[in-house]
């Protein structure tokens, strides 16, 4: 059997990129010397993505295309992909070419010559503003400082992943998902390849600064309980500290008497241990209601519609769990 490559295309709002997307990609691919598909998963997109998604199946069938019933966010369409992928080898990709096509047969060469994993690294964000550089370079020190998992520094979605790791992936239900983690906790010989980035073809980034605030949030509580350490460190060492000072104003009284003094000093540390208490009790609470959402059991995402795709693909535990990754209408 020939091998075969699935390329994860997630899409919201993406009508602007599509054209220069599929004449770009489809040349690359048809020079490889192995079978593909490209899976695009539109994510609730409100202007005419689905409809040239549709359009595109039609001139080549092996443009699968998969319709969310509402926008679920990036992550979850790129693991609505990832599950439906039948290829041997999958490359989540972007549609607004600022991760070069081009690299994708080099992709193809090193994962033929025995690796799993094969990570995109940037060279540079020059395309990024300053202050998302900064950010960007704070989040990866500050993750791997307090996470066991190591994430590559500037590898985004953009890399190849093996057929055993998608197995694993696929197995991977949880409902807050931070994929570069997941990517990288599965493990797996890896190697990189260095690209420059370029700027998007066409339209506007979706990614404001609150949304990468809380794929932040989603990988840090994904990947580490060093958060709620903190609060109990910090817990500890504010009681020593109240034992202490309890100790002094006992021995001042006893040695000086009462005066009626102290309410700066009283008052600056109710506001300073009362605000630290309410912070750790909102880092409790952002793992709280992981928990919860996880109880739940709901569908990490839901189909509206396939084109391309045969509804039995994909893997079994899809239809038989009772946690099922999607819903199907009738």
């Amino acid at each position: 059997m020939p091998q075969t490559l699935s390329l994860l295309a997630p899409m919201y709002n993406e009508a602007e990129v599509i054209e220069p997307f599929f004449n770009e990609v489809l040349p690359i691919l048809e020079s490889l010397p192995l079978e593909w598909e490209i899976v695009c998963v539109n994510d609730g997109s409100k202007d005419r993505t689905l409809e040239l998604l549709w359009q595109w199946h039609e001139r080549e069938p092996r443009i699968k295309v998969i319709n969310l019933s509402r926008n679920f966010g990036k992550e979850r369409a790129l693991t609505a992909a990832l599950d439906f992928a039948a290829g041997d080898a999958v490359i989540p990709i972007d549609a607004d070419l600022q991760d070069p096509p081009d690299l994708i047969p080099r992709m193809v060469e090193l994962w033929q010559q025995g690796f799993d994993v094969v990570n995109a690294v940037r060279k540079s964000r020059d395309c990024d503003s300053p202050l998302k550089q900064t950010t960007a370079r704070l989040f990866y020190r500050v993750i791997n400082r307090i996470s066991d998992v190591d994430i590559p520094r500037d590898v985004g979605d953009y890399r190849l992943l093996s057929r055993r790791v998608c197995e694993v992936l696929r197995s991977m239900r949880e409902t807050h998902r931070f994929m570069k983690g997941l990517f990288s906790w599965v493990g797996f010989p890896a190697t990189s390849l260095y690209f420059e980035r370029k700027p998007r073809a066409a339209g506007t980034t979706k990614w404001n600064y609150w949304r990468l605030w809380n794929l932040a949030l989603e990988g840090i509580t994904s990947f580490s309980t060093v958060p709620l350490k903190i609060a109990s460190y910090i817990g500890f060492i504010a009681a020593v500290l109240g034992l202490l000072y309890a100790i002094y104003l006992v021995a001042r009284t006893l040695a000086f008497g009462d005066p009626v003094k102290g309410y700066p000093s009283l008052m600056t540390a109710v506001l300073f241990f009362g605000g630290v208490q309410l912070l750790f009790i909102g880092v409790i609470g952002e793992y709280i209601a992981r928990i919860q959402d996880e109880v739940k059991g709901r569908p990490i995402y839901v189909i509206e519609s396939i084109r391309g795709i045969c509804r039995s693909t994909g893997t079994p535990d899809l239809h038989t769990e009772r946690r099922r990754a999607t819903i199907y209408p009738d």
